[in-house]
Formats: structure tokens, C-alpha cells, sequence
């Protein structure tokens, strides 16, 4: 068993070393929570959203698909309520500048001692001087670690001298701590937008801005902000959010263009931006992701069954592509956790290294967007059924609008999950009988990157004219196989086994004599010799059982 700690290390080094994920820009120091997906990392990615897209939209009826822009007329998200609310509370540590989540925070009971834990002894003398100079106490400091305080209150923490009982000083602090530094020392909170801004069109903003500033410095703080905040409001634009909202727009286009019945769905895939405080655990939380999200809108009174339904359809679709289906599990949401515009969610959580966490929400949206996006647009987005009894006049004949069901799944953090599952380490014998460590990545083989891999044991004798001739017929056969000439062959399996290649065939000096080729199962490395002109039809039923 791999320690937990050590893996997410493991799987950040093999996604670099093998293709999977780059820092983005790193050439160039690279950019915060931003990352280029590689060869094999693009190709793992989109299987994923290949699949969903799949169990979602080609095995149903009455799902239809959408790929809307990435950019939309700002009174979408004014009538969604994402420009006025779509915020997360921001505080800033007075020390150390951290900047944080405070819903995100650690929250320390009374009683408990608060040590500041620094990265280095020189850190940790520094921000002692600097508490001395702010606050005018002198912390213990231990190495890297910074001792003296305690919390004597729910919002009070007090310093201790010493070898004291009673505190020399008392602090109001806001319950919890910064999650990197353990400090109370914290800024007011300030509720921070997520949303990306930007302008559009031939408005020259900044140049307006200039100019209203320039004629205009006899204003307050204030009244400038609110005219500078006029002249950008002309031009711009925001980066989606969440794709859920072009869905609830163009509604009724897809409803009648496909003569979709309720319950129906439409489906999308694509680009995600939220200007996050903090970013955490490589590409679980970043600025920029994939999202894979449905809307299934149900008739009022049915969204309960259907809420249930969708929770377990999709934790049934993740677990089928583990190999430890119980790291996966939901949770319900407590009321206080529910959104603004729902009624009941559920988060489908994994195991992560650092404990359970969210994968996909499946949530009751309730009829809230469809409703507002009818008041702020002047559009009829409602559902006539003229097989149903109103029930409020008792007429055939229903007009209502429809409550919505939403599973919204991040592709990004499902490659994550993937690798996370994947990733194995087993002791196995060399070439010379000596113990070694195979690395080895159980990716489902209709995850995998490369489905087979073929090898010719010698780059003559015209071996690898036949392993490129059998790539050939694996890839018009829609089945993505690598051509291996590279090294010797131990290395090249153990490189497959690496990025989860499920096969390897290799050309040896027999196959032109018998015409067949040795075909190794990567998680049993058990080998077999088959016939060449069987090799497409047999690795094909093994992907596909």
C-alpha cells in the first residue's frame, strides 16, 4: 500500500516524466493552477468525456447534446445571479499574506493550543519579529514552530507567557485559523467574485477610463469606483462559470427543434472559469477546467425520484471504470449546504489522498433558473403537456415550468480520479532475478491512452516493417496503437505499463515463420502467441469486455 502522502507526488512526477500534465507556460516559470495536458493526458481526458458523452447522450433517447459559447451576454449571468452573488468569503492572513477561503478554514476548538507552523526556521523568526512589531507580543518559538497562544473563547484567543495561567493579552479572532500557517492573525472577510471579466468589441476602456479620471480627480474613492465601474460595465463580458446556463437558455430551442418530451435532458461538455481564491491538490481545484454536465428537466412533483436516480446512475458509471469501486461513495447535503436555487443535492465524493472529497453534485435546481431566466428576458421558457390535468384548473392540459435535475461532473478532476485509482506498485523480478518496483497505471483499457502497443525485438530483418504495417490495421480499425522501436524490450514494457497501455504485441524473429505475434496482458504480464491476422478481432473483444 502506497502511503497517502507520498502518492499525490508520485502521480504529479509520472504525469510529467510520461506526458500526462505540464505546467502551463513552464519555459517561462510557469503559471499558477494552470496546466497543459499532454499527449497521453489529452488522449486519458478525452476517453473520459468520450464515455460520458456516450452513457449520457448516445444511450438515451431523451437526451439531446449542446455546445454552447464560452462567452454570453452579461444578463445571463445577471439573471443567474452570478454577477451579485456568485462569491466566496476571502481573508487574508495579517503575517503571513496567505490568502484564503474562510468557509475552507480550520476552525480550532476552545482549549486548543494554536501553533504557527512556518517552512523554515528563518520564516519562523521573521514572523515572530513581525507579531512582536504588529501586536507587541513575543511568541516562543521552537524551530519552525511558533508557540504561546490558546483559545480561551469561541472568538477570542489569548497569549500565554511561560509557565503562565492566565493570558498577558487577549485577541479577537474570527474562530479559525489559516489552513498553511495555523495563524488567528486575519484580515476582515471580503466576499470575493469568481467571475473572469473581460471586454468585447472596438470600446477602448482603458483609454475611457484615462480620460474620466484625468477630468474627474476632484471625486471620492467611491463615486470613482462607480464611474470607472460604468465605463467597463459597456464592454464587458464574462467567462463562463459553469455550462449549466446556456442550457437553461437555449432551452426551448433544443425542446422544439427535437421534439423532446418531457423528461428530457441536454447534455454539454467544455471550458469552465472561476477566479478561485486558492487553489489546492494539482488539477483538483484550478482557474480553468473541463466540466461534463447535464440538465434533466422533470415535471414538478417527480424531482425527488429522478434526484435519486440520476445520484445513482452516475456513482454506478464511476465505480465501472475502478478498481476500487467502494473509494467511491455520496453524500447527501445538509440544508445549510444547499445552494440558493435547490432543494436537495448530493455530492458524489473519492478517496483521495487527503481524505473523501467532491467529484460530481447531482442537485434539484428546482424550477429557479428556467423561472429567471423567463423574468429578466421576457421569453415563455415553460412546457406545455396536453396529455396532463392542470391541477389547478382541472382542465386537460398543463402548462408549467419544469424542475430540473443536474449531475455536473469535472472531466479535469475525473482525470485525476483516474490516475489516483490507477496508480500501482508492485515487486516483481528483473531480467537478472534481481527484486525490482513495476510501475504500473490499471487504467480501464477503454481509458487508456494507447489501447496496444507494438514492438519490433530488432530494428531490422524487416520486423518493423510488420509491426508498422499492424499499427496500421489497429488504427483504421479505430483502435489507438503506438509503433515502439525504442530501447530494449523489458524497457518497453515497462514504459507501456507506465501509461497504462492494456497491450503489447511484439515481432519477433519467429513471426515471419509462423506468422504469429506475442500479445502481453499488461496487469498479469502473462504472454500468448496469436496469430497476426487474428490480432485486431482479439484485442478489440478484450477492450470491449
Amino acid at each position: 500500500m502506497i502511503d497517502d502522502n507520498k502518492l499525490m507526488d508520485k502521480i504529479i512526477s509520472l504525469s510529467k516524466q510520461r506526458g500526462f500534465i505540464f505546467q502551463s507556460s513552464e519555459i517561462y516559470g510557469g503559471l499558477k493552477s494552470a496546466y497543459d495536458y499532454g499527449p497521453l493526458g489529452v488522449e486519458l481526458k478525452r476517453n473520459i468525456m468520450n464515455e460520458w458523452w456516450r452513457s449520457m447522450v448516445h444511450e438515451r433517447e431523451n437526451v439531446t447534446g449542446l455546445d454552447a459559447s464560452i462567452i454570453m451576454h452579461p444578463k445571463v449571468w445577471e439573471a443567474s445571479g452570478h454577477l451579485a452573488g456568485f462569491a466566496d468569503p476571502l481573508v487574508d492572513c495579517l503575517i503571513s499574506k496567505e490568502r484564503f477561503r474562510a468557509d475552507k478554514a480550520p476552525i480550532p476548538n476552545v482549549g486548543d493550543d494554536i501553533n504557527i507552523t512556518c517552512a523554515d526556521k528563518g520564516q519562523a523568526k521573521d514572523y515572530q519579529k513581525a507579531i512582536e512589531k504588529r501586536f507587541n507580543i513575543e511568541l516562543t518559538r521552537n524551530g519552525k514552530i511558533l508557540t504561546g497562544l490558546k483559545v480561551i473563547e469561541k472568538n477570542k484567543v489569548g497569549f500565554f507567557k511561560e509557565d503562565t495561567q492566565n493570558p498577558a493579552e487577549i485577541f479577537d479572532f474570527p474562530g479559525y485559523v489559516s489552513p498553511t500557517f495555523g495563524s488567528p492573525f486575519l484580515s476582515e472577510e471580503k466576499q470575493f467574485n469568481l467571475m473572469f471579466r473581460s471586454q468585447i468589441g472596438a470600446v477602448d476602456a482603458l483609454g475611457d477610463i484615462a480620460n474620466f479620471v484625468n477630468d474627474n480627480k476632484h471625486l471620492g474613492k467611491d463615486e470613482m469606483k462607480q464611474g470607472i465601474e460604468k465605463i467597463v460595465k459597456d464592454s464587458a463580458v464574462y467567462l463562463r462559470p459553469e455550462t449549466a446556463q446556456a442550457m437553461f437558455v437555449q432551452f426551448l430551442n433544443c425542446q422544439q427543434t427535437m421534439s423532446m418530451k418531457i423528461p428530457f435532458g441536454i447534455a454539454q461538455m467544455g471550458k469552465s472559469f472561476r477566479n478561485e481564491i486558492t487553489t489546492e491538490h494539482y488539477i483538483f481545484r484550478s482557474c480553468e477546467f473541463e466540466q461534463m454536465e447535464m440538465e434533466f428537466f422533470v415535471e414538478p412533483g417527480t424531482q425527488k425520484k429522478w434526484l435519486e436516480y440520476w445520484r445513482d446512475k452516475r456513482l454506478e458509471w464511476w465505480k465501472s471504470f475502478s478498481n476500487y469501486p467502494d473509494h467511491f461513495i455520496y453524500r447527501a447535503h445538509e440544508k445549510d449546504e444547499l445552494a440558493h436555487y435547490a432543494d436537495a443535492c448530493y455530492d458524489i465524493e473519492y478517496k483521495y489522498p487527503w481524505g473523501y472529497d467532491e467529484l460530481e453534485g447531482v442537485a434539484s435546481r428546482t424550477d429557479y433558473d428556467l423561472k429567471k431566466h423567463a423574468e429578466h428576458s421576457g421569453a415563455k421558457l415553460s412546457y406545455f403537456d396536453q396529455q396532463k390535468e392542470d391541477p389547478e384548473t382541472g382542465k386537460m392540459g398543463w402548462r408549467y415550468t419544469p424542475y430540473v435535475i443536474e449531475p455536473a461532473a469535472g472531466a479535469t478532476r475525473g482525470l485525476l480520479v483516474y490516475l489516483i485509482d490507477a496508480y500501482h506498485e508492485e515487486s516483481v523480478k528483473d531480467a537478472k532475478g534481481n527484486d525490482t518496483t513495476r510501475v504500473v497505471m490499471k487504467l480501464h483499457p477503454r481509458l487508456a491512452p494507447f489501447k496496444v502497443a507494438v514492438l519490433p525485438l530488432i530494428k531490422k530483418d524487416g520486423l518493423p516493417e510488420i509491426a508498422r504495417n499492424l499499427v496500421d490495421q489497429f488504427m483504421k480499425a479505430g483502435i489507438n496503437a503506438r509503433y515502439d522501436e525504442q530501447h530494449a524490450i523489458g524497457k518497453r514494457y515497462r514504459r507501456h505499463d507506465e501509461v497504462g497501455t492494456p497491450y503489447c504485441l511484439t515481432i519477433d524473429g519467429e513471426t515471419k515463420e509462423d506468422n504469429c505475434v506475442t500479445i502481453r496482458d499488461r496487469d498479469t504480464m502473462h504472454q500468448e502467441r496469436i496469430s497476426i491476422d487474428d490480432a485486431v478481432n482479439i484485442v478489440m473483444t478484450r477492450l470491449n469486455q
